[in-house]
């Protein structure tokens, strides 16, 4: 088994997950993956960088496959013994224009955003090490959405005593309201990323506060952050930064030093951490 520290980056073969893994291989001090759905477009990924003389790692992953996701915690366990950095970057949206109905962008959405990044974490999280660090990447889309929510769901999503089965059962809700098409009567706001990032923002939290109760001694920090309008396939080429601006904060929070003990459960943008 390697005693080598280890570092995993989800969804990161593009965009602001590749330029994570870049900015991780030239501050990190142990193996870094690089992780995607294709393994083609993971491998052209890993060569890229190799171009630029760093050494990436792959492995596959695909967080909407659960067994996908439990070959990767097999691997890291078998290999590593554990992990020390995750950084929950996957994630999908629809562009504006989209003609798809909205209670199927609502769906496929979620699954991806909130869901697979919810089984990662209930896989990798028990894997953490002393002192491990977990990114969670929202967007301050979810601080947007949130303020759109209905008072009732806004006092839900901002309790520091709700449970990740009713965050579960909240997330499956809206799913369920749009397909009904009467989620704005419900009280959510009109934009399925934004509530999946609510989910990924309110999950954190959740995480953060187990971590607390359960392995206070270990030093684990995780937060949720935004890493800003960057310049990627889904952001497009008008946004303000670019990928490797964008991954200054997730890589800020993963790089976070042993003695640090916050920030803790967080939604940090710019380095800072803002109001939930």
């Amino acid at each position: 088994m390697s005693s080598v520290p280890v570092a995993v980056v989800t969804g990161s073969n593009k965009g602001i997950g590749l330029a994570i893994v870049r900015a991780l291989c030239k501050q990190f001090p142990g193996d870094v993956y690089l992780t995607s759905r294709d393994p083609g477009r993971g491998q052209a990924a890993v060569a890229q960088l190799q171009q630029e003389g760093l050494r990436p790692l792959f492995h596959q992953l695909d967080i909407d496959d659960l067994q996908s996701i439990r070959a990767l915690r097999d691997f890291l366990k078998e290999k590593y013994g554990g992990l020390n950095v995750l950084v929950n970057n996957a994630g999908i949206a629809f562009k504006v224009h989209d003609t798809t109905p909205f209670a199927v962008q609502a769906e496929v959405t979620l699954k991806t955003n909130f869901f697979g990044t919810r089984n990662v974490c209930t896989e990798l999280l028990p894997l953490m090490k002393p002192y491990g660090r977990v990114v969670n990447v929202s967007s301050m889309v979810s601080s947007s959405a949130l303020g759109g929510c209905s008072q009732e769901l806004q006092q839900k999503f901002r309790s520091d005593t709700i449970t990740e089965d009713e965050l579960v059962q909240l997330m499956t809700k809206f799913v369920e309201d749009t397909k009904k098409s009467v989620h704005q009567k419900e009280g959510w706001p009109n934009t399925a990323y934004g509530v999946s990032k609510i989910g990924v923002t309110v999950l954190s939290r959740i995480q953060a506060r187990l971590l607390n109760e359960q392995r206070k001694g270990d030093h684990i920090l995780l937060n949720a952050c935004c890493p800003g309008w960057v310049r990627t396939d889904m952001a497009g080429p008008k946004a303000t930064k670019s990928p490797d601006e964008g991954a200054e904060t997730p890589v800020y929070l993963a790089l976070l030093p042993s003695n640090a003990d916050a920030p803790h459960g967080q939604f940090v943008s710019d380095k800072t951490v803002r109001p939930w």
